[in-house]
Protein backbone atom coordinates (compact mmCIF):
# COMPACT_ATOMS: atom_id res chain seq x y z
CA UNK A 1 0.00 0.00 0.00
CA UNK A 2 1.19 3.53 -0.63
CA UNK A 3 0.88 6.59 1.64
CA UNK A 4 -2.11 8.00 -0.27
CA UNK A 5 -4.02 4.74 0.01
CA UNK A 6 -3.34 4.61 3.77
CA UNK A 7 -4.51 8.21 4.22
CA UNK A 8 -7.67 7.50 2.21
CA UNK A 9 -8.48 4.52 4.41
CA UNK A 10 -7.93 6.55 7.60
CA UNK A 11 -10.17 9.29 6.17
CA UNK A 12 -13.07 6.82 6.20
CA UNK A 13 -13.21 7.20 10.00
CA UNK A 14 -15.43 10.20 10.74
CA UNK A 15 -14.17 12.27 13.66
CA UNK A 16 -14.89 15.42 15.53
CA UNK A 17 -12.53 18.38 15.30
CA UNK A 18 -10.49 19.83 18.15
CA UNK A 19 -8.13 22.71 18.65
CA UNK A 20 -5.28 21.95 21.03
CA UNK A 21 -4.03 24.95 23.02
CA UNK A 22 -1.20 25.63 25.41
CA UNK A 23 0.55 28.64 26.91
CA UNK A 24 4.30 29.14 26.94
CA UNK A 25 6.51 32.21 27.43
CA UNK A 26 3.53 34.60 27.56
CA UNK A 27 2.19 33.35 24.23
CA UNK A 28 -0.82 31.24 23.27
CA UNK A 29 -0.17 28.35 20.90
CA UNK A 30 -2.81 26.28 19.12
CA UNK A 31 -3.29 23.69 16.41
CA UNK A 32 -6.21 21.86 14.86
CA UNK A 33 -6.26 18.11 15.46
CA UNK A 34 -8.66 15.23 15.06
CA UNK A 35 -6.35 12.62 16.63
CA UNK A 36 -7.94 12.66 20.09
CA UNK A 37 -9.54 10.01 22.26
CA UNK A 38 -10.61 9.18 25.78
CA UNK A 39 -8.30 6.64 27.46
CA UNK A 40 -9.42 6.07 31.05
CA UNK A 41 -12.12 7.05 33.52
CA UNK A 42 -10.05 6.41 36.65
CA UNK A 43 -7.78 8.25 36.45
CA UNK A 44 -9.35 10.55 33.88
CA UNK A 45 -7.00 10.36 30.89
CA UNK A 46 -7.18 11.46 27.25
CA UNK A 47 -4.76 11.02 24.36
CA UNK A 48 -3.64 13.40 21.61
CA UNK A 49 -1.27 12.66 18.75
CA UNK A 50 1.08 15.33 17.37
CA UNK A 51 3.36 14.97 14.33
CA UNK A 52 7.10 15.39 14.71
CA UNK A 53 7.10 18.39 12.35
CA UNK A 54 4.33 20.27 14.19
CA UNK A 55 5.50 23.33 16.14
CA UNK A 56 3.02 22.38 18.86
CA UNK A 57 5.12 19.33 19.77
CA UNK A 58 7.86 21.41 21.39
CA UNK A 59 5.32 23.74 23.01
CA UNK A 60 3.54 20.91 24.86
CA UNK A 61 6.83 19.23 25.70
CA UNK A 62 7.99 22.47 27.35
CA UNK A 63 4.75 23.58 29.01
CA UNK A 64 3.73 20.13 30.24
CA UNK A 65 0.05 21.00 29.83
CA UNK A 66 -2.58 21.44 27.14
CA UNK A 67 -6.28 21.93 26.55
CA UNK A 68 -8.42 20.00 24.10
CA UNK A 69 -11.23 22.17 22.72
CA UNK A 70 -13.95 20.16 20.97
CA UNK A 71 -15.40 22.43 18.29
CA UNK A 72 -19.03 23.04 17.39
CA UNK A 73 -20.22 23.16 13.79
CA UNK A 74 -20.27 26.97 14.09
CA UNK A 75 -16.48 26.99 14.68
CA UNK A 76 -15.25 25.74 11.31
CA UNK A 77 -13.31 28.97 10.67
CA UNK A 78 -11.46 28.56 13.99
CA UNK A 79 -10.45 25.07 12.92
CA UNK A 80 -9.26 26.39 9.58
CA UNK A 81 -7.32 29.20 11.29
CA UNK A 82 -5.43 26.85 13.60
CA UNK A 83 -4.83 24.42 10.71
CA UNK A 84 -3.10 27.22 8.76
CA UNK A 85 -5.81 27.18 6.07
CA UNK A 86 -6.67 30.84 6.67
CA UNK A 87 -3.62 33.02 6.17
CA UNK A 88 -4.78 36.44 7.33
CA UNK A 89 -4.00 37.24 10.94
CA UNK A 90 -7.00 36.96 13.25
CA UNK A 91 -7.39 38.08 16.81
CA UNK A 92 -8.79 35.16 18.78
CA UNK A 93 -10.43 35.93 22.12
CA UNK A 94 -9.57 33.06 24.45
CA UNK A 95 -11.16 32.05 27.70
CA UNK A 96 -8.88 30.84 30.49
CA UNK A 97 -9.08 27.79 32.74
CA UNK A 98 -6.29 26.93 35.20
CA UNK A 99 -3.91 29.32 33.41
CA UNK A 100 -4.50 27.68 30.02
CA UNK A 101 -6.16 29.34 27.01
CA UNK A 102 -9.36 27.69 25.81
CA UNK A 103 -11.64 28.27 22.84
CA UNK A 104 -14.75 30.12 23.93
CA UNK A 105 -18.09 28.43 23.14
CA UNK A 106 -16.47 25.10 22.25
CA UNK A 107 -18.59 22.04 23.00
CA UNK A 108 -16.01 21.03 25.60
CA UNK A 109 -12.80 22.47 27.01
CA UNK A 110 -10.69 19.69 28.53
CA UNK A 111 -7.70 20.95 30.50
CA UNK A 112 -4.86 18.48 31.04
CA UNK A 113 -1.41 18.10 32.47
CA UNK A 114 0.90 15.71 30.62
CA UNK A 115 0.71 12.34 32.35
CA UNK A 116 3.03 10.48 29.96
CA UNK A 117 4.17 10.44 26.35
CA UNK A 118 5.23 7.87 23.82
CA UNK A 119 6.95 8.33 20.47
CA UNK A 120 5.13 6.27 17.86
CA UNK A 121 6.51 6.46 14.33
CA UNK A 122 6.48 10.08 13.19
CA UNK A 123 4.15 11.23 16.01
CA UNK A 124 4.28 11.70 19.76
CA UNK A 125 1.30 10.44 21.73
CA UNK A 126 0.60 12.55 24.80
CA UNK A 127 -1.59 11.11 27.51
CA UNK A 128 -3.10 13.96 29.48
CA UNK A 129 -4.57 13.77 32.96
CA UNK A 130 -7.76 15.82 32.95
CA UNK A 131 -7.67 18.50 35.66
CA UNK A 132 -10.72 20.56 34.66
CA UNK A 133 -13.45 20.63 32.05
CA UNK A 134 -16.30 22.78 30.83
CA UNK A 135 -19.15 21.43 28.69
CA UNK A 136 -21.53 23.39 26.42
CA UNK A 137 -24.48 22.39 24.26
CA UNK A 138 -24.45 22.38 20.47
CA UNK A 139 -23.80 20.29 17.38
CA UNK A 140 -20.25 19.04 16.66
CA UNK A 141 -18.02 19.98 13.77
CA UNK A 142 -17.28 16.76 11.89
CA UNK A 143 -14.43 15.69 9.61
CA UNK A 144 -14.67 12.91 7.00
CA UNK A 145 -12.60 12.10 3.91
CA UNK A 146 -10.60 15.32 4.33
CA UNK A 147 -13.69 17.55 4.44
CA UNK A 148 -15.64 19.32 7.14
CA UNK A 149 -19.20 18.20 7.68
CA UNK A 150 -22.16 18.14 10.04
CA UNK A 151 -23.73 15.39 12.07
CA UNK A 152 -27.32 14.86 11.02
CA UNK A 153 -29.65 13.72 13.77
Amino acid sequence: MDDRNFRNAMGKFATGVTVLTTYLEDEVHGMTANAFMSVSLNPRLVLISIGEKARMLDKINESGKFAVNILSEAQKELSMHFAGQIKENRQIQFGWINELPVIKNALANIVCKVHSKQIAGDHTLFIGEVTELVISEGAPLAFYEGKYGKILS
